[in-house]
């Protein structure tokens, strides 16, 4: 539920002629190491949702081990970064919308299949989702 909500946050982002997409893809990207009052560290679905995520070793999340967590999601998103390469840009943006894809397709079976719910992004980036303390 989480997931969704962060979607359609996103979607409602994208919407933003031109810097939507760019903020859309930084805000999954950062959006659980964001240092706001209201989110602390979570992003808005995991703050409604009462979820927060840990990091194996104990330390507070930041915007880099988000980054390590969060970017299977983002890479198909790329392509709005190709466009803007003539030629060579172009003819990649087929391959990364399907990379893209299949990372998501990962993301989503791992979460329905791993026993502790934890993504391959989790594993990267040694985090899990648990209930928030508030």
């Amino acid at each position: 539920m989480a997931f969704l909500i962060d979607a359609v946050a996103v979607a409602v982002i994208g919407m933003v002629p031109v810097i939507g997409g760019l903020v859309g893809i930084a805000y999954v990207l950062f959006r659980d190491g964001l240092d706001i009052e209201y989110l602390r560290g979570r992003s808005l679905g995991k703050t409604l949702m009462k979820l927060t995520v840990v990091r194996a070793d104990g330390r507070p999340m930041d915007l880099a081990a988000s980054a390590q967590r969060n970017w299977p999601l983002v890479f198909g998103s790329l392509t709005q970064i190709l466009l803007f390469i003539p030629v060579i840009g172009w003819i990649l943006i087929p391959f990364v919308i399907i990379a893209g894809v299949v990372f998501v397709i990962i993301e989503i079976v791992r979460v329905l299949t791993n026993p502790e719910g934890r993504r391959l992004g989790d594993d990267y980036a040694r985090t899990r989702v648990v209930t928030a303390i508030e």
